[in-house]
Formats: C-alpha cells, sequence, structure tokens
C-alpha cells in the first residue's frame, strides 16, 4: 500500500493543470464593503481565513505540498479578494477529518467542494456552487463490464473514504449478496490519485466517482481509461456540491453571497469554463440545496 501511495504522489504530481486551463484572465475583484463587514471580528482581525481541502480533487482542486491550483484555488481568491482578506488552504487526511476539523474549529470552512446531502445537514452547512455526477472510470475497453451498479457485483471497486459514493457502494454490495451475487470489494483511499491508480495497476476494476475529476483523469490516462455508466443516476438524486461550514455558521451566508456575486458578474463563468466544467455550473448558490429546493 505504502508503494502505491508513493506512485499515487508521483502521478498527482506529473497532472498538469493545462489538461483542462485556458487562457482567459480572471478579473480581478473590487472589494466588497458590505460583504466584508459582515466576516467576524476575529477574520477581520486576522485578515485571512483557513481553508481545509482533502487532496487532490482534479480539476477542482490540484494540491502539491502546500500550493494549490485548479477550479476551487481560482474561486477561493476571487473570494478573498470580494473580501479583503487572504483564504489559506490546508490539506487533511480524507473528507471525516476535514469535517472533524471545521468542526473543532481548527479551519474556518472546507473550500470542497464536497456532496451536499441531507443526512450530511445535520451538523454541517453546504454552500453549494456546482452540480456534479457520480460514474465508474474503468480499464479501456471495460474489460470486467461495469456499466451499472448492479454489473458491480463481483468486482473490485476503488472509492473515496468516507464519501458519499463509498456509502452507495456498501450499499449496492449488500444488494448483490440479498440477490445471491458475489458481494463487490470495496477498496477505500484517501485521495483521487491513489484510487484512480488502483484502476490503472490492475489492483482495482473500476474507480466509483464524481464525473468531473475523473474526465480529468481519463484525458491523462493516454487512452488507459474510459468512463462507464455516464447519464445514470448511479443511487443518487440530483447531486449538489460546495463549500462546507459548521451548521448554522455565519460564515455560510457570506460565502453563498460571494459565490453569487461571482456568478452575475461573469467570475464564476470564466473560472467553469476554464477548467473544463461548463457541464456542473449551477444558476444560483445556495446554502443546503441538496433535498430542499433552496
Amino acid at each position: 500500500m505504502r508503494k502505491l501511495f508513493v506512485a499515487a504522489l508521483l502521478l498527482g504530481c506529473a497532472f498538469s493543470q493545462n489538461a483542462f486551463a485556458g487562457d482567459a484572465a480572471i478579473p480581478e475583484q473590487k472589494l466588497n464593503e458590505e460583504l466584508r463587514a459582515r466576516l467576524p471580528e476575529a477574520t477581520l482581525k486576522s485578515g485571512k481565513m483557513v481553508a481545509a481541502n482533502s487532496g487532490s480533487f482534479p480539476p477542482y482542486q490540484l494540491v502539491e505540498g502546500t500550493n494549490m491550483t485548479g477550479a476551487t484555488a481560482d474561486i477561493s481568491t476571487a473570494l478573498g479578494q470580494l473580501l479583503g482578506i487572504e483564504i489559506q488552504h490546508a490539506s487533511v487526511g480524507g473528507l471525516p477529518a476535514m469535517l472533524s476539523g471545521i468542526s473543532a474549529g481548527r479551519f474556518d470552512y472546507g473550500s470542497g467542494p464536497i456532496g451536499d446531502f441531507p443526512s450530511r445537514q445535520e451538523a454541517n452547512d453546504f454552500i453549494d456552487w456546482v452540480r456534479e455526477y457520480v460514474v465508474f472510470a474503468v480499464k479501456a475497453g471495460n474489460p470486467e463490464g461495469i456499466t451499472s451498479l448492479d454489473t458491480a457485483c463481483g468486482k473490485r471497486v476503488a472509492v473515496m473514504a468516507g464519501g458519499s459514493a463509498e456509502k452507495v457502494i456498501v450499499d449496492q454490495a449488500a444488494k448483490c449478496v440479498a440477490a445471491g451475487e458475489p458481494t463487490i470489494e470495496i477498496q477505500s483511499y484517501a485521495d483521487q490519485p491513489t484510487s484512480i491508480l488502483a484502476v490503472r495497476s490492475n489492483r482495482a476494476d473500476a474507480f466509483f466517482s464524481s464525473q468531473a475529476p475523473l474526465v480529468y483523469y481519463v484525458q491523462q490516462a493516454n487512452g488507459q481509461l474510459e468512463l462507464s455508466a455516464v447519464g445514470q443516476q448511479n443511487g443518487f438524486d440530483d447531486l449538489f456540491q460546495g463549500a462546507v461550514a459548521p451548521k448554522d455558521s455565519p460564515l455560510s451566508p457570506i460565502l453563498r453571497d460571494g459565490i453569487q456575486i461571482l456568478i452575475e458578474n461573469g467570475t464564476y463563468d470564466i473560472i467553469m469554463d476554464k477548467w473544463g466544467l461548463k457541464d456542473n455550473k449551477i444558476e444560483a448558490a445556495g446554502i443546503n440545496i441538496a433535498g430542499k429546493g433552496k
């Protein structure tokens, strides 16, 4: 496993942001005094917020050491300009560690995007700014014939530990057994590069995850990978993702309104198009959209 992790780090470092990034300049944002005035006093005094991430999640987050690029980084930079503060990024080991760190106050919020689900809303606010789809990345030609959740029975499937896709695969494994089919061998990894490398190195038959980053990895795989089960629900209702803050945090509406400003002034479109995310746009930012229609 250690060798796989080291190889994944090398693979992650090899990814170039130019796989999606265009040449469009992102406009610098003018300080919004009304929005800034709503920040907590401690934030105004420090002049910064710390946003947690759980490692590379291309094309949203490409993490190398303490440096992060990608759509999330560009959104964060624009938000920081609107608020007149610096948004710093801190990487943690997986989604559970991120959520616990936010809850404990070690981070101001999680930059995401992270899946918004009603069950998660009990302890968190999700500031939604993208919609997503969950599919499989498989070897070219799909030799194992994984075309849906039902066809994953008896296969080795990699997922992100603690994520929503992991829960769906766990539930599907139980359904396989109940139907008299072999169970799914679930391989849970802390980050995206390790998960996709498991497929490329024949340790897993598929990686079940968000479509946007999987498109990125497929494009980087020199024809070795392809997507499968595209255009299906795959165990999910409409899926929204965003930043995450503590429940009822005063920061939540500030982030929502800041992102809405970026949507209305066209910066959001420029960033999403730059990173190949035009199909993941939403018309309006919201808090806890999932299951509530807000």
